[in-house]
C-alpha cells in the first residue's frame, strides 16, 4: 500500500473529471473454488485498489461528486473470523490508512444509494467482470443482473482510463519490481530448458518464484514448444532437442502491478540455423519498434514498422515475396503475425481492458481496424509520457492457418507457400518487452533479461540456482 495521500490524489482528480453523482468503487468479493469455505487466492479489484488501497473482500467505496465526501463501507469481522484468521483492523482503521474518515456498515449501502436514486442522483459505476458483482450491483441499484454491465458509466470509464493511462513515479518503480522478479522467472526457465524436461516443472517453478518473490503471477503462465499456440497454457509436452520453448510470464507486486515478459529459448541452449534466422528477424522488429516509441506517435505506426520489418526478413529467407509496404497494406504479413504489437500495462497485465479495449487503446482520432491480424492489436492510439505498454512481436507458423489461407486462395503474389509448408513442423517465436513512454522518447523498464542469440545462449548453459532478488522483500 502506497502513503495515504496518494489515494487522497487520486480521488481528488477523479473529482475534477465528473461532474455530479456518486462514483461507486465495490470491492472483489471472495469466490469459492469448489465449495463456500474453500476460496480462490483473494485477488482485489485493481479500480478500487487504485483510489481505496485496501486489499480487503466485500467493501464498497464512494466518492460523492457533488459535496466531495468520501465514505467507505465495510463490516468489521466476527469472533468466529478472528478464530480462523486472527486479529484484524477495524474498518475506520483500515479507512484511516488510506484518509477516509467516514465509514459505514456494507449493510447502509444499499439504503444510501436508494436514496441518492430516487433524488434522481446518477451513480456512476464501472462494467463489472464477475457473475456475484453483477447480482450484487444489481441489486443494490434496482437493475436486472443481465442489464448491469450494459449500463456502466461512460463518463466514469473514460474519467478512470485518462487517471490511470499515465503512471506516476511510484507506478513505475512497482512495475520495474515486478520485472525484476520475471528476471528470474525468465532466466530459470532458461537455465532448465533441457531435453527431457516436462514443460509443467519449468511452469510450476516459475509460477513459484512470483509467489516467493511478489505475489501471483499476473496471468496463468504461457509455456511451451508448440509456441505457435499463442496463449498455450497447455504445459504437457516433453522437451526434445531442436525444438524451441515459449515462455510468456510475468508476476504482480502486493500493490497489484504487472510484469508481463516473452522469451523464446532452444531447448538444449542452442538454436539451428533455422531458428538463428526466423529469430533475428523477431529480434528486430523488437529493436527496431521499441526505438521508434515516443510521444505523439501513434501506436499502431509502430506496429507497422514491426509488421514490415518482419516482411522484409521473412523475404530474404524466401517465405514472402513482393513489395512490402504492398504486402502488409494487404494483410499478407499476418499469416506470421496474427496479432498486434502490444497493450497497455498496470496494475493489470492489460491495463484497464475490462472497461472497454476501444475506450483503453483507442480515441475518436484513431479508430480500431478491421482487417484480420491488425483488429487484435489492443493499442493504437497516439502514445503520451507516462504510458507503460508491451512490445511483443512475433513470427509463428500455424498449420491450420497456413492451410486456411492456402485453400482460400489468399496472398498468392506475396506468400510462397510450397516453402511455407516446409516449416509447419517449427513452432513460433515472441520476444517481449514492457516499455515506457517518456518526455521525449522511451525507456527499456527493468532489469535486463537475455535476448540476443549470443546472451540466450550463454544464459541457458548456466547451472541453475536459486536466487534471491535484493530490494524486493
Amino acid at each position: 500500500m502506497f502513503q495515504k495521500e496518494v489515494y487522497a490524489e487520486r480521488r481528488l482528480k477523479l473529482k475534477k473529471e465528473i461532474q455530479g453523482g456518486i462514483a461507486l468503487f465495490m470491492a472483489n468479493q471472495e469466490a469459492a473454488f469448489n465449495y463456500p469455505a474453500n476460496t480462490y487466492a483473494y485477488r482485489q479489484d485493481s479500480h478500487f485498489s487504485y483510489f481505496f488501497g485496501l486489499n480487503h473482500p466485500g467493501f464498497a467505496g464512494v466518492i460523492d461528486l457533488d459535496n466531495g465526501k468520501e465514505i467507505l463501507f465495510g463490516d468489521d469481522v466476527e469472533i468466529d473470523d478472528i478464530i480462523w484468521m486472527g486479529p484484524q483492523p477495524s474498518v475506520t482503521d483500515q479507512a484511516a490508512q488510506v484518509g477516509i474518515n467516514e465509514v459505514y456498515a456494507f449493510g447502509k449501502l444499499e439504503d444510501y444509494l436508494k436514496k441518492a436514486i430516487a433524488a434522481g442522483r446518477t451513480v456512476h459505476f464501472l462494467p463489472p467482470y464477475r457473475g456475484a458483482m453483477m447480482i450484487t450491483l444489481g441489486h443494490l441499484l434496482g437493475i436486472a443482473a443481465h442489464e448491469v454491465k450494459a449500463k456502466a458509466s461512460i463518463p466514469l470509464i473514460k474519467a478512470v482510463i485518462k487517471l490511470k493511462e499515465i503512471k506516476s513515479e511510484l507506478e513505475v518503480a512497482e512495475i520495474e519490481k515486478a520485472i525484476d522478479i520475471a528476471w528470474l522467472m525468465h532466466t530459470t526457465a532458461m537455465k532448465m530448458a533441457k531435453p527431457g524436461i516436462i514443460e509443467q516443472e519449468i511452469a510450476g517453478t516459475i509460477e513459484g518464484i512470483a509467489l516467493a518473490h511478489g505475489g501471483p503471477v499476473s496471468f496463468p503462465v504461457i509455456l511451451s514448444v508448440d509456441g505457435q499456440t499463442l496463449h498455450n497454457h497447455s504445459h504437457h509436452n516433453v522437451l526434445k532437442e531442436g525444438r524451441m520453448m515459449v515462455v510468456d510470464a510475468g508476476t504482480e507486486t502486493q500493490t497489484l502491478y504487472a510484469s508481463d515478459i516473452t522469451r523464446t529459448v532452444p531447448v538444449g541452449g542452442k538454436f539451428s540455423t533455422r531458428q538463428k534466422d526466423i529469430y533475428e528477424i523477431v529480434l528486430k522488429a523488437n529493436i527496431d519498434s521499441i526505438a521508434a516509441i515516443r510521444p505523439g506517435v501513434e501506436y499502431r505506426d509502430v506496429h507497422l514498422i514491426a509488421s514490415k520489418i518482419i516482411t522484409e526478413g521473412l523475404k530474404t529467407l524466401g517465405l514472402m515475396k513482393g513489395n512490402t509496404d504492398d504486402a502488409v497494406a494487404a494483410g499478407a504479413h499476418t499469416l506470421f503475425l496474427p496479432h498486434g504489437l502490444g497493450h497497455m500495462m498496470g496494475m493489470d497485465v492489460h491495463d484497464m481492458e475490462g472497461l472497454g479495449e476501444n475506450y483503453v487503446g483507442y480515441d475518436e482520432e484513431t479508430k480500431r481496424a478491421s482487417q484480420f491480424g491488425t483488429a487484435y492489436l489492443r493499442l493504437g492510439k497516439k502514445l503520451k509520457p507516462g504510458f507503460v505498454l508491451t512490445d511483443e512481436p512475433g513470427i509463428y507458423f500455424i498449420p491450420a492457418l497456413i492451410d486456411k489461407f492456402r485453400n482460400e486462395g489468399l496472398f498468392k503474389d506475396f506468400v510462397n507457400y510450397d516453402k511455407v509448408e516446409t516449416y509447419k513442423d517449427f513452432g513460433g517465436i515472441r520476444i517481449e518487452d514492457d516499455i515506457l513512454v517518456t518526455e521525449n522518447g522511451r525507456r527499456i523498464l527493468g532489469r535486463p533479461i537475455p535476448k540476443t542469440i549470443a546472451d540466450v545462449e550463454a544464459t541457458c548453459a548456466e547451472p541453475r540456482e536459486w536466487l534471491k532478488i535484493p530490494g524486493v522483500f
